[in-house]
């Protein structure tokens, strides 16, 4: 007995050694990222030329905007000099300077009136250039040239030329005395509203502006319809739906990540144009006016206000916006 059990103690480092050969390490597995962390990456890498650019060359100058608010510049031999006095620049504008806040409030204005029109009309003009006709393309160009018209150096040549202010001056006369008595006298028989007729009114007089202002946000619903899969609208025919329902039901939610993007992009182009009067009054208060201090304080409270504007707009809206996962 003793001998088996010496014998058995012998062969046993031989049959661990064999097994270690037989056995294989079990390689361990790399964990990879999910659906979710693949499409935030993919946003992070789109957005990534954004947050750079807006690090290298859009702080600082913010940082030195807000000194210069808090500030007197003034011109030495040297260059220039800032002389701190707080908040008075701010005072200044907001309780001294006579125009900025009413200038301010007729551009809120403005932009209330210009942007849901804005959405409206170039929503339903993406529908209706995104169905087959002939002459598709023709139209298309037609609806984007406005945009080509008021680029930067024609509009300031349009601005600029006296005989092109005099005619858009007797225009704009002639369609008020023609137009706007009549649409109130045909509304007022409507039994409308008075909120409601000042805002149709007010619409139909700033329609030039709104088809000028249309074009890139068309180009966007357009872009937006041809990315809805056709799958979508071949099943509800199958179930029978009707074209009101097709659209309640699947253009508008598909679509309303777009109206948001379109929201925003009209916002900032209402408030931020070279036409603004706003941005040409802070202009000419900085360069040729109360000071360059004063400008840019305007420049900073109203960088503010379109942040706070923009903010509880994307609120508003993005609770009935529709995320397909």
């Amino acid at each position: 007995m003793n001998a088996l059990r010496r014998r058995v103690r012998g062969l046993t480092p031989a049959l661990k050694r064999r097994t270690r050969r037989l056995t294989f390490p079990l390689k361990r597995r790399s964990r990879g990222l999910t659906l979710a962390q693949q499409k935030a990456m993919t946003g992070y890498l789109f957005s990534a030329p954004f947050i750079l650019g807006f690090i290298f060359f859009f702080l600082a100058p913010f940082l030195q905007a807000i000194a210069f608010s808090l500030n007197n510049l003034v011109i030495v031999a040297g260059g220039y000099e800032l002389v701190y006095n707080g908040w008075e620049n701010f005072r200044y504008a907001l309780f001294v300077d006579a125009e900025f806040v009413r200038v301010f409030v007729e551009t809120l204005v403005k932009m209330v009136v210009e942007v849901p029109s804005i959405i409206f009309f170039s929503f339903f003009s993406a529908l209706l250039l995104n169905q087959r006709f002939r002459g598709r393309l023709l139209a298309r160009i037609i609806f984007f040239l406005p945009v080509v018209m008021t680029s930067g150096v024609i509009l300031t040549m349009e601005t600029g030329d006296y005989m092109s202010q005099l005619l858009e001056q007797t225009n704009t006369s002639a369609a008020s005395v023609l137009v706007g008595p009549l649409l109130y006298s045909f509304l007022m028989q409507l039994k409308m509203p008075r909120e409601i007729l000042v805002y149709v009114i007010t619409v139909v007089e700033h329609i030039p502006e709104v088809i000028r202002a249309s074009g890139i946000q068309i180009l966007i619903f357009l872009a937006g319809l041809q990315s809805i899969p056709t799958a979508l609208y071949e099943a509800s025919r199958v179930e029978g739906a009707s074209a009101w329902q097709t659209f309640w039901m699947i253009t508008m939610p598909m679509m309303s990540p777009i109206v948001l993007a379109n929201v925003v992009y009209s916002i900032i182009d209402s408030f931020l144009s070279p036409a603004n009067a706003l941005v040409m009054y802070i202009r000419d208060t900085a360069f040729a006016g109360a000071g360059f201090g004063i400008g840019t304080a305007m420049g900073v409270m109203y960088f503010a206000a379109v942040t706070i504007v923009l903010a509880i707009v994307v609120w508003i809206v993005s609770r009935w916006v529709f995320y397909q996962e």
